[in-house]
């Protein structure tokens, strides 16, 4: 398939402000349908669809609107989610741990979801709140990610791409968008951690924990962490973190994914059923208390 020269200029300028002021212009001639390719209509593949009413993000607010409490007690779609995710920085890296469970109220959907988006060799992306809002713009940021590579021929910031994820997600705020993401990974300044969320928030740590269960995780990482853990004690608190989540939280279990991410890139440590963790951890107590 051929492209033209214009399309092409079109690729190339994804995520530029000429790209943006094109969108705007757009958005005032024929409004939100005109953000689609000519050869799209609303309901097909590859466009992206948004409520064909005169306001569609007080359309959003009103019937889909993540929230909790008595918040969300009137709308038509209510979001019931849980979940475990947590990264830290220590001496020797990050330590990415999540859970695999996604859950629709009572109800598991999944028990191998893969919460940890492999933006490229050496960053990664975690999933909190709506699976297809963080699997959907995340693979987005891995593709804004690239374009930044191919212009200026060298790896993306952290900082960057965690900007990026920002200021995207800010452009749709009050859309209904579920996120609490972490985006981490190692570049020139060494390694850092940002934590973004639906809101436009973005903030920079040591340690974050997202999802229903992360309460009980922080309970964990707060009593344990320490920056200069041996890569033997972070990966087993990173470990213990996400059982204990899953304990306690009932939205919380299946797999345990963990991640290292060192200089030379992330690396999968391991997948481990949390029910086998919990058995290993009893034995452990049996025999500490017999000794």
């Amino acid at each position: 398939m051929m492209i033209s020269g214009r399309e092409f200029d079109t690729i190339l300028d994804i995520g530029t402000r000429r790209a943006e002021d094109r969108k705007r212009q757009a958005m005032a001639l024929g409004g939100t349908s005109a953000l689609c390719p000519p050869t799209m209509r609303f309901g097909e593949p590859g466009a992206f669809d948004v409520p064909i009413v005169a306001d569609p993000a007080a359309f959003c607010r009103a019937n889909f609107a993540s929230a909790c409490g008595n918040t969300d007690s009137g709308q038509d779609v209510k979001f019931a989610k849980g979940t475990t995710t947590l990264a830290f920085k220590f001496n020797e890296g990050i330590i990415v741990s999540v859970d695999s469970r996604s859950t629709m109220g009572a109800y598991i959907a999944s028990g191998t979801v893969k919460k940890v988006i492999e933006i490229n060799p050496f960053l990664l992306g975690t999933m909190a709140g709506g699976a297809a809002d963080c699997s959907f713009w995340e693979r987005n940021l891995g593709m804004q990610c690239r374009m930044y590579e191919l212009r200026n021929r060298k790896r993306i910031s952290v900082a960057a791409a965690s900007k990026l994820l920002a200021n995207t997600v800010n452009a749709y705020r009050g859309y209904g968008l579920s996120m609490g993401t972490m985006i981490t990974g190692w570049d020139e300044t060494g390694p850092q951690l940002y934590y973004v969320d639906s809101e436009g928030t973005r903030l920079k740590g040591n340690i974050f924990s997202c999802g229903s269960g992360s309460t009980f995780a922080y309970g964990v990482l707060d009593s344990y962490y320490r920056p200069d853990l041996s890569v033997e004690e972070a990966i087993d608190l990173g470990k213990r973190a996400v059982y204990h989540a899953a304990h306690r939280d009932a939205m919380s279990g299946g797999i345990n994914n963990l991640y290292h991410v060192t200089q030379k890139g992330w690396t999968k440590i391991h997948s481990i059923d949390v029910n086998d963790m919990h058995y290993e951890f009893l034995e452990e107590d049996k025999n500490a208390m017999s000794s």
